[in-house]
Formats: C-alpha cells, structure tokens, sequence
C-alpha cells in the first residue's frame, strides 16, 4: 500500500515537471522565421566573394567583396539570433 502511494507521488511530481516543459510556439515560430532568412544568404554569401575572386582585374573587385563579406556576416548573426530564439522558446519555460 505504501509502494502505491509512493509511486503516486512520483508520478504526479513527474507530470508537474512535463507541464512546466511547455514550448513557446511564438517564440519558436520567430527563431525559425530568422532561420529561413539567414539560408539563402548561406549560399549567396560565398557565391558573391567566388564571383569576387573571379574578377580580380574588374575596378568593382573590393566593392562585390565587401558585400560578399557582409551577406556571409549577416548570415552567421541571423542563425545565431534563430537558434538564440529557439533555445529560449524550448528551455526558457514559464519565467
């Protein structure tokens, strides 16, 4: 009867702790937004320094460079900023 009464205990003390586990769907939708923004800039990013490195004898050369390099920076902080926001929305809980 006491091993009952026991497991009742953890098993309500378990369920407590899941229910404050709650995802926070907005904060979730807005980390995913910022990672989806940040995608094609992966990939443009580089293209724009390759097509920069290809151009060496062109007067726009350090101009298309330097925005390549931008895309590429961009694209790190808005991954860094999604995930940031993902972590909090999984995590963070009821604070």
């Amino acid at each position: 009867m006491l091993k009952c009464r026991l497991l009742g205990i953890k098993e309500a003390m378990a369920f407590k702790y899941v229910s404050k586990m709650a995802t926070d769907k907005e904060l979730l939708a807005k980390g995913i937004k910022y990672l989806f923004g940040a995608l094609p800039l992966m990939f443009l990013g580089p293209s724009v320094i390759y097509n920069a490195f290809m151009n060496k004898q062109s007067s726009w050369y350090y101009l298309v460079l330097i925005i390549g390099c931008g895309l590429c920076i961009a694209s790190v902080g808005l991954a860094f900023k999604g995930l940031n926001f993902i972590v909090k929305a999984l995590f963070d809980g009821e604070q």
